[in-house]
């Protein structure tokens, strides 16, 4: 084949590629099926819901608190000295009873202080008795020989009056002495433990200098702070001028300790004075018996003073009152309650109290009614819900029908056949292909068409390549077919053609 034809060959090829890639393309796009349109199936929301039921609720108040003893004391001794002797339970965290010893001072100086009050006070007797003879000797001689009133002098009663009043001193002396005496002795002034020590066996201490900290074990306090909006649900005691605090509710203290939950029973006794002008809360004081004794459980240990607890007062009863998750309430004073048709309505009711995990609801709800307790983020009056039921199966859509069935996924994903449709005549003319283009079946699925397009392609390409081999030859040239040779190999071949041409 000579280079005329070759070279438009070379250009006109990727033409008739193209040509038929973009006409294959326009009939792709001519015969694709028709979009199928659907309506979107808008499901509605699953919610939880909660039947109305009127009940009788015991309020609560919680609180928290430290405990610490009711009496709390300095051990201050009354007297100087050293210390000759501390008992075994004036050691921290050791009990005694009312009344032991729990330190001795040295005794020797108030000994000798006794016994010096009592010498003075036998001599100041001794003054008396010799002062009232002789007075009674003043009175017999003026009787015998005197006229008229003795005087007091003469009578010697001012001397018998010092004379008495030196023995009363005396006296008074010596219960000093013995009193010093007895205070050589520290003794507990109650039961109780001790808190901490500050001396020991040896020790100089002066009088109304502190040796130690105890309390008392026979009650323990704990302070508790309540909102003033607690009170409503709660009778404090509240104490009136003229009038005695009345005893206040009963409370349940809760700790945990050494991996064990334990509790103590309790009662409110009194309400401070004041309320605290920073936090504005209102301090009560719960009061529990014996909080060292032994209990039925071992191993609940006791309710020491430092210990943090938590505590429930019980309040007031509430009467027909209806107790929603704090999910239910929408705003401050707002449920919603579903409908028999499965629709949300907004409804106002009368919140008693809201705590962190539920809500009171007084008024505003019938029995039977049905409340949601999802929390939903935007909510429509009158908005479809789908009710679920306890194990999360949905019971009723807005029209009472059950749940959506979804599409089996098979059939959602096969598109549907065109409906056949009259075209007009002139459409249909136009649409009628020329003898040598590709025509499509639009039945044919994507992959199939692309296939016939390919095929269509490569008979083209073997229909130009016969062509040019039925051509007559115009050099002599390999017997090779021609599609198999380059530019390069052909070029080659005509160089000979060309030089024999001449020659021959």
């Amino acid at each position: 084949m000579s280079q005329v034809f070759i070279r438009p060959l070379k250009v006109l090829l990727p033409l008739v590629v193209l040509a038929g890639a973009v006409g294959a393309a326009y009939v792709m796009y001519i015969n694709r099926p028709p979009v199928e349109t659907r309506t979107p199936v808008i499901e509605p929301p699953s919610v939880r819901v909660q039947r109305v039921e009127m009940s009788s609720v015991d309020l609560t108040v919680s609180s928290q608190g430290t405990v610490q003893p009711r009496t709390s004391s300095q051990l201050v001794p009354e007297i100087s000295g050293s210390v000759i002797e501390v008992s075994p339970s004036f050691a921290v965290g050791g009990f005694f009873e009312e009344g032991d010893v729990l330190l001795k001072i040295d005794p020797y100086d108030y000994q000798q202080a006794v016994i010096s009050g009592r010498s003075q006070l036998a001599q100041a007797k001794l003054r008396l008795a010799q002062e009232e003879a002789e007075a009674e000797v003043a009175r017999r001689e003026w009787e015998e020989i005197g006229r008229g009133n003795a005087t007091a002098l003469t009578l010697r009663q001012p001397q018998v009056e010092d004379a008495r009043a030196a023995v009363a001193a005396a006296e008074a002396a010596l219960e000093r002495a013995e009193r010093d005496l007895e205070r050589s002795e520290v003794k507990a002034p109650y039961a109780g433990r001790v808190q901490s020590k500050d001396v020991d066996v040896g020790q100089f201490v002066n009088k109304g200098n502190t040796v130690g900290r105890i309390y008392a074990v026979d009650s323990a306090e704990i302070r508790l702070p309540l909102p003033d909006e607690e009170l409503a649900y709660v009778d404090v005691p509240m104490s009136y001028r003229g009038n005695q605090q009345q005893t206040g509710p009963r409370v349940t203290l809760v700790t945990d300790f050494a991996g064990r939950r334990h509790t103590w029973q309790g009662r409110i006794v009194r309400t401070e004075s004041e309320i605290d002008p920073v936090s504005r809360m209102v301090h009560v004081v719960a009061e529990v018996a014996d909080p060292y004794g032994a209990s039925d459980d071992p191993s609940r240990p006791p309710l020491a003073a430092g210990m943090f607890v938590e505590a429930e007062i019980t309040g007031r009863r509430a009467d027909n009152v209806v107790e929603l998750p704090w999910a239910a309430l929408r705003g401050r004073n707002q449920v919603l309650v579903v409908e028999d048709g499965g629709r949300l309505r907004f409804r106002d009711v009368e919140v008693l109290r809201s705590t962190t995990d539920s809500v009171l609801i007084s008024s505003g709800l019938a029995e039977g009614e049905v409340v949601c307790i999802s929390a939903l983020d935007t909510v429509t009056d009158g908005m479809a819900v789908r009710v679920l039921g306890d194990n999360g199966d949905a019971m009723a859509t807005a029209e009472g029908t059950p749940a959506t069935q979804p599409t089996p996924p098979a059939a959602a994903a096969t598109p549907s056949a065109p409906e056949p449709q009259a075209e007009r005549p002139a459409l249909a003319a136009a649409r009628q292909p020329p003898p040598d283009r590709l025509v499509l079946d639009p039945s044919m699925s994507r992959e199939e068409q692309i296939a016939a397009i390919r095929n269509k392609i490569s008979a083209l390409q073997n229909t130009e390549g016969d062509a040019e081999a039925a051509s007559p030859p115009a050099t002599e040239v390999s017997e090779a077919p021609p599609a198999r040779r380059g530019p390069r190999r052909l070029e080659r071949a005509g160089r000979p053609a060309g030089r024999r041409g001449p020659t021959g």
